[in-house]
């Protein structure tokens, strides 16, 4: 047996742990660490390792149990209270990036007006649809912002925009599945969340039976891994949904399960980010291959990361505006909006593997996805510093 890929996950680990620590350090996500972790030992650093299968589904089972982890920590009762405003801003923040971003993927490299470019060209401006508001969070808690109206408004809209970009992303793996008739795949995801409603609640019923008694033991983290497996592999192999949209909306169906709710989200984080979510992240990193950026994807990337701004800035801000918020309040929450992080590495992950997203401009989202957590704090303290009211 070749041992081989006991010493890859050591240097992985070690790596990403190391360099995620260091973006910390300088208030970064720790996933830009992460990634720069792949980047350099990968074929664009050192070339001391390459995708294999034993990392592919490794990483695999990270981006799912992330989406997982993300699904359950979603707070139903704040997205509740904020409801129309948030959903309006979060629906504009995912259509401009579509069309911003996805216009620029066109132009460049679609030409023709094919269904096959055009799907390409959604695919790309899908990844900038998804929203990471860590970043965000943190500059408002820091500028005692946090709880104000549009602060609460900026995190829900954030959460809708993940749920929508989710939903946007089934469509377009079930229009690149082959089928050619898009009536069926609507037909199919349909069924997908008639499907998950059922399940949801029954399941939902099923773990709060469970919490009563045994909130507190690891079976019922055991049990809640499983039904994650279990959507996922529905989600992929019978509807042609894809798998993190499953995996996702099994942590949506007990994110209410109150008393085991903490305990499961707890019990996948350390099992996650202990050797999976690393991998994933790392995996992103090796395949992103630097070498052979030439001056049209130098271009492009620095297009996009405008692209990537701008599309988020004008989109949650007209949705904004079209909630009554001031011109200074929806500035801000759409440059809250603007940093992307792991979603949109996922969203890309799946487009590749899709074979909708050449691996050539991986390098130009990486450096936008980046980009987008450097650029997110400085303009959001400038904005939030040039008004009074939030």
């Amino acid at each position: 047996m070749e041992y081989t890929y006991l010493l890859v996950l050591a240097l992985i680990l070690l790596s990403t742990k190391v360099l995620g620590v260091a973006s910390a350090k300088i208030h970064m996500p720790q996933v830009v660490g992460a990634l720069l972790a792949g980047i350099i030992l990968g074929p664009s650093g050192l070339g001391l390792m390459q995708s294999s299968d034993f990392l592919v589904k490794t990483a695999e089972i990270g981006v799912i149990m992330l989406m997982f982890t993300a699904g359950i920590d979603t707070d139903l009762s704040e997205l509740k209270r904020t409801g129309p405003k948030a959903f309006i801003v979060a629906i504009m923040g995912v259509f401009a990036p579509l069309i911003i971003c996805g216009g620029l993927y066109f132009f460049f490299f679609g030409f023709t007006f094919t269904f096959e470019n055009l799907l390409k060209a959604a695919f790309v401006g899908s990844v900038f649809s998804a929203t990471s508001v860590s970043i965000t969070v943190e500059t408002l808690n820091e500028m005692g912002k946090l709880k104000t109206t549009t602060g609460t408004v900026l995190l829900s809209a954030a959460l809708i925009d993940d749920i929508l970009g989710i939903i946007v992303l089934s469509i377009l793996s079930g229009l690149s599945s082959g089928d050619s008739n898009p009536l069926i795949v609507i037909v199919r995801i349909a069924i997908f969340f008639v499907f998950t409603f059922v399940v949801g609640w029954v399941m939902n019923r099923v773990f709060t039976s469970i919490a009563e008694v045994h909130w507190h033991s690891r079976r019922v983290a055991i049990w809640a891994l499983a039904f994650c497996l279990i959507m996922a592999y529905c989600a992929e192999e019978l509807f042609g949904v894809a798998d993190i949209t499953g995996a996702y909306f099994a942590g949506l169906i007990l994110c209410n399960v109150t008393k085991c709710r903490q305990f499961v989200a707890k019990k996948f984080t350390v099992t996650a980010y202990m050797v999976f979510t690393p991998v994933f992240f790392a995996s992103v990193g090796m395949k992103t291959n630097l070498r052979t950026m030439n001056s049209s994807i130098v271009v492009f990337a620095i297009l996009l990361v405008i692209g990537g701004v701008i599309s988020k800035i004008i989109g949650c801000g007209l949705g904004a505006k079209m909630c009554r918020f001031t011109n200074h309040q929806a500035l801000v929450i759409g440059t809250g909006m603007v940093a992307r992080s792991e979603v949109a590495l996922m969203v890309a992950q799946k487009g590749i593997s899709a074979g909708m997203i050449d691996p050539s401009i991986l390098p130009a989202i990486i450096v936008s996805v980046i980009a987008s957590a450097l650029i997110t704090p400085i303009l959001l303290k400038l904005e939030i510093a040039r008004g009074h009211e939030l």
